[in-house]
């Protein structure tokens, strides 16, 4: 089966699953119970569209497909931001806070962490790509135990407006965001296709890369900015989501079983909008809306990643 056919077959799929989210239980007020899923629609679409073609860019720039863009500390960022605000405002500020200014303050403070890691670390030649994860990993460390410990000292009733924060949800979509997350997510993805040729040649390792006359250098630095605004883009829309992309990458590499990024990151993007459209869908009619879709992702994404280490454990 060729690779056009089998992304056809995974198009349908995601469709189905989308009409069948749309039209199950249609009972109540029409109009609004089909606004409310299509914008529930749009955030999956958009995040997992964001996640997938993050996750690949970066995997293929590491040429490891184990890692994703939160072991930078994406999400430790987040969490932080949303943590100091109550901390030293108070929940209210968080809560009344109009959703752009949230937006924007998350967007801004994640991107802007990313430029200033990448910035310093890059100054330097001769600084891998492997050290910039290490202190990424430290600084996400860093960045955790300062979060825990403001929440530690915060009040018990105000940690539960944190607590919602720390868990991605569709079900409070804020639709005001949805008109420009799509634009920035467009224009990430534009300015991700006039770099495919690149990405198809990376996958060969630095090294050959730069034999093959690839500026390296600057490539990379570009493309890991994409993968800064991608990812800050989708966890300030809906939350942080650590093992999706993870998921969903891999899912694409042994499904597809190409080098060739024009089919991994379409690939990837309909694995994500099937997982998540999916998992929302038995969230909510399985679940009753018990169990957050992190927790089934992040379950179900833990024991994937156990699985491949043992595999290629065997393998060596």
């Amino acid at each position: 089966m060729s690779n056009k056919t089998k992304l056809i077959l995974l198009s349908i799929a995601a469709l189905l699953l989308i009409a069948v989210f749309l039209a199950t239980d249609l009972k109540g007020n029409l109009d609004y119970i089909l606004r409310s899923r299509s914008e529930k629609i749009a955030a999956m679409v958009l995040t997992g569209c964001a996640i997938a073609a993050s996750t690949v860019i970066f995997q293929t720039i590491t040429n490891n497909r184990i890692l994703t863009p939160s072991i930078i500390g994406f999400d430790s960022v987040y969490m932080l931001i949303q943590t100091f605000i109550v901390f030293i405002f108070g929940s209210t500020t968080l809560t009344m806070m109009s959703a752009n200014v949230q937006f924007l303050l998350s967007v801004g403070f994640m991107v802007g962490f990313a430029i200033l890691l990448y910035s310093v670390l890059f100054k330097r030649e001769g600084q891998t790509i492997y050290f910039l994860l290490l202190v990424g990993m430290i600084m996400g460390t860093f960045f955790q135990s300062v979060t825990s410990f403001m929440q530690f000292l915060i009040d018990p009733n105000e940690f539960f407006v944190i607590q919602d924060r720390m868990f991605a949800s569709f079900n409070n979509i804020k639709t005001e965001l949805l008109f420009a997350s799509g634009i920035v997510i467009a224009l990430m993805i534009g300015y991700i296709v006039s770099y495919i040729r690149y990405l198809d040649v990376l996958s060969l390792g630095k090294e050959h890369a730069i034999n093959l006359g690839v500026p390296y250098e600057k490539i990379v630095k570009r493309l890991l900015i994409v993968v800064a605004v991608l990812v800050s883009v989708s966890t300030a829309l809906v939350g942080p989501i650590t093992f999706l992309g993870f998921i969903v990458a891999n899912v694409a590499y042994a499904f597809l079983q190409t080098y060739r990024h024009s089919y991994l990151l379409i690939g990837a993007t309909l694995f994500a909008v099937i997982a998540v459209v999916g998992g929302q869908l038995v969230v909510e009619r399985v679940f009753t809306f018990s169990t957050p879709l992190t927790v089934i992702v992040n379950f179900i994404g833990g024991i994937y990643f156990l699985y491949l280490l043992l595999r290629e454990r065997k393998a060596w």
